[in-house]
Formats: C-alpha cells, sequence, structure tokens
C-alpha cells in the first residue's frame, strides 16, 4: 500500500484523492467514518476531512447525525446525467411524465427520496410561456411541500416525529407534529398530496405517489403550476391527473393492479 507520506506528496491532482475517496463507498459499505476512509485511500486524516466535508457541502456526501460516518448523497444526480438515465423509475415513468404535461400543460416532475428530503430527477416542463419549473436535483424539505407530504405519508410515524426533532424537515410556521401525521394520513388514504401556496405563495403543486411491486413508495409524481391559474377545482383536477399518471407508472414498475400496459 501507498504510505501516507507518498500519497501527500506524489503527482497525482486533488481530483485524484477526491475520486478515490469517493470509491471507498460501495454497495457492501456504503458508509464510513473518517479514519476508515484516510486508511483506506492513504491520506491524513485532516486533508480526508477537508475532502468530506467539500463533498458534503456540495450534497456528493451526506453525514449520519447519530453516527457521524459519511455516505453518498443524491446531490451527484444534480452533476451526472448518465447516473439518472440509469434509474429504472426514471426511464419507466418518463414517457407517462411527458403524457401528463400534454394533458394539463403544466410543468411535471419526477422525485425520489432520500430518507431526509425529496429530490428531483426528471422534469419535463410546460410550454406555457409562463411556468413553474426547478433545476434537475433540486432538494425539497419543508413539510408542506406536495412531495415531502407523499413521502412522509409512507414513513413510519416514528421517523416523521425525528425528522422534526431534529429539524431535518421543515415544518413551516405553526404546523405540529401531531397535526402533520393527520395530514399524512389523508394524503395515504386519497394517494394525493396538495400544496396551495403554503411553501411558496405564487405556486401550486400536486403530487402522487410511485409504488413498486412491494407497495413501497419510490417516487412521487409532481405538477407544478403558477398558483394564480390554479382554483381549488383546478388544483383537484390535476391531483387527480397526477395520481392517474403515478398508477401508470407504479403498474409499469409491477404494481399489483392492471396491466402494465394500462
Amino acid at each position: 500500500m501507498t504510505t501516507t507520506g507518498e500519497r501527500d506528496q506524489r503527482g497525482g491532482s486533488v481530483i485524484s484523492n477526491v475520486f478515490d475517496v469517493l470509491r471507498c463507498f460501495t454497495t457492501t459499505e456504503p458508509e464510513h467514518g473518517v479514519t476508515a476512509i484516510a486508511s483506506r485511500v492513504g491520506l491524513h486524516k485532516s486533508s480526508v476531512s477537508r475532502t468530506l466535508a467539500a463533498l458534503e457541502a456540495e450534497g456528493i456526501l451526506e453525514r449520519d447525525p447519530s453516527t457521524l460516518r459519511y455516505r453518498l448523497g443524491l446531490g451527484l444526480m444534480a452533476i451526472a446525467a448518465p447516473l439518472l438515465a440509469s434509474l429504472d423509475v426514471r426511464r419507466v415513468a418518463l414517457p407517462e411524465l411527458e403524457a401528463l404535461r400534454d394533458d394539463v400543460d403544466e410543468t411535471v416532475a419526477l422525485c425520489v427520496w432520500d430518507g431526509h428530503e425529496a429530490v428531483s430527477v426528471e422534469q419535463v416542463e410546460s410550454t406555457r410561456h409562463v411556468k413553474q419549473t426547478s433545476a434537475l436535483g433540486s432538494r425539497y424539505a419543508t413539510a408542506r411541500s406536495a412531495t415531502v407530504q407523499v413521502f412522509c405519508a409512507h414513513e413510519p410515524a416514528a421517523q416523521v416525529r425525528r425528522l422534526f426533532s431534529e429539524g431535518s424537515l421543515d415544518p413551516g410556521e405553526g404546523l405540529g407534529v401531531e397535526e402533520y401525521l393527520a395530514q399524512l394520513e389523508r394524503v395515504r388514504d386519497e394517494g394525493i398530496a396538495y400544496n396551495d401556496g403554503a411553501t411558496f405563495p405564487d405556486e401550486a403543486a400536486v403530487a402522487a405517489p410511485v409504488t413498486d411491486h412491494r407497495g413501497k413508495c419510490i417516487a412521487a409524481v409532481l405538477v407544478a403550476a403558477p398558483r394564480f391559474r390554479v382554483s381549488r377545482d383546478r388544483l383537484e383536477e390535476l391531483g387527480e391527473a397526477a395520481r392517474a399518471s403515478a398508477g401508470v407508472v407504479s403498474r409499469r414498475m409491477g404494481a399489483s393492479g392492471a396491466s402494465p400496459e394500462a
């Protein structure tokens, strides 16, 4: 093994060191602490700590607040288009997202959950001049966000309480965890989450869950629109459309119900 001194003084670039650190994270060993990484890549702990902090700041890595160990973060999706293309749910969902956009002529997106935040991994923009859009890789941690409601509705209540207590989930003003859990029960029963200006006063959004063959929520279909042109009746129509499209994607991902071609 290359010694620490040799690694720090060799001609290899800082970028090489970053990739060496990232290669430590595998499917069999998804989490590591600073000491373990430093030992594996042959760098001083101080150098590794700086690298990890920089990667965490960019969302490339995430740090577990209880174990202080690091794991790969979904921030990778914001810079790695091939990674996005490899996500089966994204590939399967894209034609349905396009069809939904054509039907409602509002921006449609697909989000996944990293355990703390909803992350946008696909988007089909409205053809209208005035529309709601966001960058791929955008992250949402506001409790009233439609996609966050969908994912939290499929989390155990204890996990939602933990997200509230540790501050990972922003409840916004005046929302208690018990009230939120009751709201999530309605979302789970109806299969639709609504955000009528609750996170941003100019935005209206709806979301519906995509489930797989195990019944696990693996993604959320989102429809977002400028609030000025979305009445309450229209918001409910968008919710029904999002739920129907999410159902199509779910069946194609193996969820029980009609045939995958329905």
